[in-house]
């Protein structure tokens, strides 16, 4: 069964990966589940060798090893059966493959406050400044 990464950023195309390029392993998945709990082989873990596989650019390889190192893996369990824990691995690890080439956001432009603003808060700072004034205590040098 080959991955399939649906288009979005950095991926205009998706991209698809075939089985012979995935490394699939089984074991047991831990937690209750009933009588063929300790039989069944229902874990799976799939994994990608980054470095190896030739189906992305050099810019998509250098993203991708950047945000996951050399290898990308997905590990499902939650299901009972190993062909629907297949599937979900499947996904996550699109999913996770997917993220990883997105570009990265634009750098942000650093913005300088507005000469009004800047008196706005100046005037409110003094207004505050004098609302705490007049609560002071009354010195003896005020004849009280």
């Amino acid at each position: 069964m080959d991955l399939v990464i649906a288009p979005g950023p950095g991926v205009p195309k998706g991209l698809l990966i075939p089985a012979s390029a995935l490394i699939e392993r089984f074991s047991r998945s831990p937690g209750p589940g009933g009588q063929s709990v300790n039989t069944t082989d229902s874990r799976v873990e799939l994994e990608l060798d980054l470095t190896a596989y030739p189906g992305f650019t050099e810019v998509q390889r250098r993203r991708v090893v950047a945000a996951l190192g050399d290898r990308a893996t997905a590990v499902a369990h939650e299901h009972r059966s190993q062909r629907r824990n297949r599937v979900a691995a499947r996904e996550r690890l699109a999913a996770e493959i997917r993220d990883a080439l997105a570009p990265p956001p634009p750098a942000r432009r650093p913005t300088r406050p507005t000469r009004a603003s800047m008196q706005r808060r100046l005037e409110a700072k003094r207004r505050r400044a004098d609302t705490k004034a007049t609560r002071a205590r009354p010195s003896a040098a005020d004849g009280t």
